[in-house]
């Protein structure tokens, strides 16, 4: 699989804290509702070490938290974060990472150790 960095736009560049990896994996985004867990197919578009952009089917309003499981590239285990939708234009979402737990934290870190053997470094906050 071939990576391919996505430089900031002109606008966005002081809003990311990491450069974007174009990639192209399928992903099932999990919603919890009232009385039911709804499990929805869709596409990973752009990956970095906050979050990642997400095409699915579904209304999501920003600011719902949801589970997204997918497999990162070049990797054999799947991994299953918690995020936040922060923006949405028609059904593509930018989903940031959520991390409030060990758990939270080991998913992440497992996508950070990912990118860094792809050799895609600064993953840091700075």
């Amino acid at each position: 699989m071939q990576i391919q960095v996505v430089l900031p736009e002109s606008g966005h560049a002081t809003e990311r804290r990491w450069p974007r990896h174009k990639i192209d994996v399928p992903v099932q985004v999990v919603t919890h509702g009232p009385t039911n867990v709804v499990i929805i197919q869709g596409r990973g578009s752009e990956l970095n070490c906050g979050g990642m952009s997400v095409f699915g089917r579904v209304e999501l309003a920003i600011g719902t938290q949801v589970g997204v499981e997918f497999t990162p590239p070049c990797s054999g285990q799947p991994v299953r974060v918690r995020c936040f939708v922060r923006n949405r234009q028609g059904h593509n979402y930018g989903l940031e990472f959520f991390t409030e737990n060990d758990s939270d934290y080991e998913n992440v870190a497992q996508i950070e150790s990912t990118l860094r053997n792809l050799g895609i470094v600064g993953c840091a906050e700075s």
